[in-house]
């Protein structure tokens, strides 16, 4: 029996995708000049931690709003209206020349920023439902693969001295002109917009579960991206471009994670994937830490993109099928789930600056090492609901007369493609 009749919407899957790429763009481009806005304003690491709590509050206050209204209205028109805020608040980033004025930059921009998490996984969602196939993983790669992309563009950027304002406002406007094109392409908005049940997610044992799970790894993920540069730079002595580079290598590590994770997840299963995967992350990541060279701290933070690479898509697929249409469909659910999550991504990263103040950085980033070990230990949460692991089907000769594989993560029946 086949999930549908018609093709897979391989124009809207190119679309969700794009925008995938453009989120991680746009913000990766801005952490390479992290160390500049914070010697630009004479901020401390505890000061520069708690500006980056502002957009934690933006992004954990508008998330639950963003579940409602794709609930309610469907995924695409919210998508190309937090796209556009998206894009549009960096250059403010850029011109603050206060430490408020940078929380308040950073709270905006965090405010749309969750509200294009929720909505583009609810796309993403919508398209998944669609596929005979896995497509999640990949989605989030289009993301790494912009953020490394994005990094790369940021430091380059920082290398030839740009005005960090000129290059936020650049970078803001070639994403919003990309994303306008782009997200034309999507579902219609009827194809995800359930009118009915619930707009809130009930906090159930399994969605507090995987909420859990989003907020160590992107707890992991956040201080990477937030602390990388400076751990290389004020710790280890490494020059400016250094600092830039372990950030690429952990974006790089993750987006080939990401591109070869659906398979993997097709052939493995759920929960084996995140269990490996977090000791891969944990003992690759204290390693680096304890030998406490450029190289090695390199290799420790590509390991520990590698380790997270398939997580988070995981754990939202998750989240989005523990919830059918009469709770609301998977908006609301992706919403509480991405709320912890970002919670962990953006608010982590403060609490590093907070306990590098006491510990110093590189202690401070051994507790992210211990967290990313307890991803091991909550990896079956994310079995599909109703069984402690993955079925096996016997292959289909459509499929090429492959072995037995693990059925991707669904509500229904296995089904052939």
């Amino acid at each position: 029996m086949t999930r549908t009749t018609t093709p897979p919407p391989r124009a809207a899957r190119r679309a969700v995708a794009t925008v995938f790429f453009l989120n991680g763009a746009v913000f990766s481009s801005w952490v390479p000049r992290i160390p500049e806005v914070r010697d630009a304003l004479g901020l401390g690491d505890g000061a520069l931690g708690a500006a980056l709590l502002g957009p934690a509050l933006g992004a954990v206050a508008a998330m639950s709003a963003a579940g409602a209204l794709v609930s309610r209205h469907g995924s695409r028109p919210v998508v190309r209206a937090a796209l556009a805020a998206f894009c549009a608040v960096p250059v403010l980033i850029g011109l603050a020349s206060t430490w408020a004025a940078l929380v308040a930059a950073l709270t905006v921009w965090g405010a749309a920023m969750g509200t294009l998490d929720v909505a583009m996984n609810s796309a993403g969602m919508a398209v998944q439902a669609r596929y005979p196939r896995p497509v999640m993983s990949g989605l989030h790669g289009c993301f790494s693969l912009g953020a490394l992309v994005g990094a790369g563009t940021g430091a380059f950027a920082a290398h030839l001295r740009l005005p960090v304002p000129w290059h936020l406002l650049a970078a803001g406007a070639a994403a919003l002109v990309l994303g306008a094109v782009a997200t034309r392409a999507l579902l219609p908005a009827g194809d995800d917009a359930l009118h009915t049940g619930p707009a809130f997610a009930r906090p159930t044992r399994p969605l507090m579960l995987l909420a859990a799970l989003a907020f160590a790894g992107l707890l992991a993920e956040g201080a990477a991206v937030d602390w990388s540069a400076l751990y290389l730079r004020d710790v280890l002595g490494a020059g400016a471009g250094t600092g830039g580079a372990g950030y690429a290598a952990f974006t790089l590590a993750m987006t080939a994670g990401r591109l070869t994770g659906d398979r993997l997840v097709a052939a493995c299963g759920p929960v084996r994937v995140v269990r490996w995967l977090a000791a891969l992350a944990a003992t690759g990541f204290a390693a680096a830490l304890l030998v406490a060279e450029v190289p090695a701290a390199l290799a420790g933070l590509a390991l520990l993109g590698l380790g997270l690479a398939c997580v988070v898509p995981i754990v939202f697929t998750a989240a989005g099928h523990a919830a059918g249409p009469s709770a609301g469909g998977p908006g609301p659910a992706i919403a509480a789930v991405s709320s912890c999550g970002y919670l962990g991504f953006i608010a982590g990263p403060p609490l590093i600056g907070v306990a590098a103040e006491a510990v110093g950085l590189g202690g401070a980033l051994g507790l992210v090492a211990m967290l990313v070990a307890l991803l091991a230990l909550g990896a079956p949460a994310v079995a599909p609901a109703g069984r402690a692991r993955p079925r096996r089907v016997p292959a289909s000769p459509a499929r090429g007369g492959d072995a037995a594989r693990h059925v991707p993560d669904a509500p229904e029946p296995p089904r052939s493609a």
